[in-house]
Parts: structure tokens; C-alpha cells; sequence
């Protein structure tokens, strides 16, 4: 069987005030139907990106991005945007719009379509119905929890009836019990609706959710990149240095330090200024 979505040496570079940075640096690998897949990366780290590629909200400089056996790279406007339907889109930070009630945001993509408002109704009532949120259908954002602003977000990115979810970073901005709960509705969805689900986070924990992870760190994906691993492994892997990349060095290459919100926490540091001091090798980060 034909993976749903196949990613050929793909490149992808911004150009910033401090320079070139590669975001994709010769990234392949290939998603099967009906997968959940996991994109596992640290802030900055090109995960984001490539996901963004993957729908060409991003354009590839180079390579090849097949999905559903269309080359993507190679499709006019038109074609392009009939392809986005069968692609829904979550973002970290919903991007609802507050001055629309739940129904209202869920609705807005068939609205700009062209469907009569009934019918989008109709069809958006379905959808929070699936995610669990039909009781909320006149609210409007604000009045909302973050966990029920993400479930609308989906809803909306249904809305469509896609073959693939894109999420990046879906869980970035609730608690850990809410985030359990969304990947729970992301596993009732796949198996509903056999939809394919990309789903893009910085949680090391997400291995043991989804049936395939990829680990990726300055545009460069690990040699694992499709081998169904538990959170254990995974995690000997990030610290082992088994992969044949340079992605797990300490500095980016931008020359950033990475440090972790958990490595700030234990060293008591929550400001943005600290002492850093070079010391036998090693780097010796103080609270200021």
C-alpha cells in the first residue's frame, strides 16, 4: 500500500537578521494511512516547519512532498487549495475568532465556501457533537476552558470530513490532564474516521500515544524515524548519541544554548538573566 504522505530530501531556509537558518536540512520519510504520527523536537528545532510543508502553508525550497499521491510542490493555486480541504489544520493556540460564538468559528470554513448557513450549521453541530462540546455551541471563546477552545479547533479542522489532521503543538497551551484528554479524542477520531493524524509537540511522553515518532533537531530527523518505540527507548535514544546526525549536541546552529523548562526549574532559575561560566569543559549556568 501507497504511504498517504511521502517526504523526499526536502530543504527548507529562512533568512533572519542573525543569518541563514535551515529549518529542513534533506528530510525523507513516509507516513502510512490511518497512522498517528508523533514530530518530536524541541523549540526551534524545525518540527513546526515541516509539518507547515507538508500543506505547503510552507514552501519547500527543494524536494519532494507527495500527499495522496499529489506532488504538492507542483500544484497550482486552484489544485492547492482544493488539496487544504482534505487537510485539516490545529494550531497550538486556536486561532479562534472571539467575536464568534463556538458554532460560528466551526461554521466560518464552509461560510467562505459558499454553503448556506443552514447547511453549515447543520454539518458544524455534527462536528462539536463528535468532539463533545455540543452543549457549548452558543458561547463564545472567551466564556471557554483552554481544553474546550482546543476541542473547537478541531471540531473546525473536521469540519471538511479530512483525510489527515495537522496539529502543531496541540496540547502547548493546557495542563497535563487536558492534553491526556485531547490525545484521547485524537485516538477516537483515527479510529472512527480512519483519519491520519500528524501531530507535532516538544513531549518526550507523546511516544507512548501514537504508533510511529519521528525525533528532529536543527531540520534533521533521527535514523528512527518510523520504528514504533515505547517513551523508555525513546528516551535512551535522545541521550545516547545512536543516531548518526548531529541533532542532539547541546548548541544549535545558531550557536543557542537549549535548555529545557525542567532543567531551569532545578537549577532555580526563573528569570531571563543568568551567570554562565566555562569551568573544566563543562558549562556552569547560576541564578544571577
Amino acid at each position: 500500500m501507497e504511504p498517504i504522505i511521502r517526504v523526499r530530501d526536502m530543504c527548507k531556509t529562512f533568512t533572519t537578521d542573525e543569518g541563514t537558518v535551515t529549518a529542513a536540512d534533506h528530510i525523507s520519510f513516509e507516513i502510512e494511512k490511518g497512522d498517528i504520527y508523533g514530530i518530536i523536537g524541541l523549540s526551534g528545532a524545525g518540527k513546526s516547519t515541516l509539518v507547515r510543508c507538508l500543506n505547503m502553508l510552507e514552501r519547500p525550497d527543494s524536494g519532494s512532498v507527495v500527499v495522496d499521491g499529489k506532488e504538492m510542490t507542483a500544484l497550482s493555486f486552484r489544485k492547492l487549495r482544493e488539496e487544504r480541504k482534505g487537510m485539516g489544520m490545529i494550531f497550538q493556540h486556536f486561532n479562534l475568532l472571539m467575536q464568534r460564538t463556538v458554532l460560528d468559528n466551526v461554521c466560518f470554513p464552509l461560510e467562505i465556501a459558499g454553503m448556506s448557513k443552514t447547511e453549515a450549521r447543520k454539518k458544524a453541530m455534527e462536528c462539536l457533537e463528535t468532539v463533545g462540546l455540543s452543549e457549548k455551541a452558543r458561547a463564545y471563546p472567551a466564556q471557554l476552558s483552554g481544553g474546550q477552545k482546543q476541542r473547537v479547533a478541531i471540531a473546525r479542522a473536521m469540519i471538511n470530513h479530512p483525510r489527515i489532521l495537522l496539529a502543531d503543538e496541540p496540547t502547548g497551551a493546557v495542563d497535563t490532564k487536558t492534553a491526556n484528554q485531547i490525545f484521547e479524542l485524537f485516538h477516537k477520531l483515527n479510529e472512527e474516521f480512519k483519519i491520519t493524524i500528524i501531530i507535532v509537540t516538544h513531549d518526550m511522553a507523546l511516544a507512548d500515544k501514537v504508533e510511529r515518532t519521528v525525533l528532529i533537531s536543527d531540520g534533521k530527523i533521527s535514523t528512527e524515524k518510523i520504528r514504533k518505540v515505547s517513551l523508555e527507548e525513546l528516551q535512551r535514544l535522545a541521550s545516547a548519541a545512536e543516531f548518526t546526525h548531529e541533532e542532539y549536541s547541546v548548541l544549535d546552529k545558531a550557536h543557542r544554548l537549549q535548555l529545557t523548562e525542567e532543567m531551569l526549574e532545578e537549577a532555580g532559575i526563573d528569570s531571563n538573566k543568568v551567570r554562565i561560566k566555562v569551568q573544566d569543559g563543562k558549562i556552569l549556568i547560576q541564578k544571577e
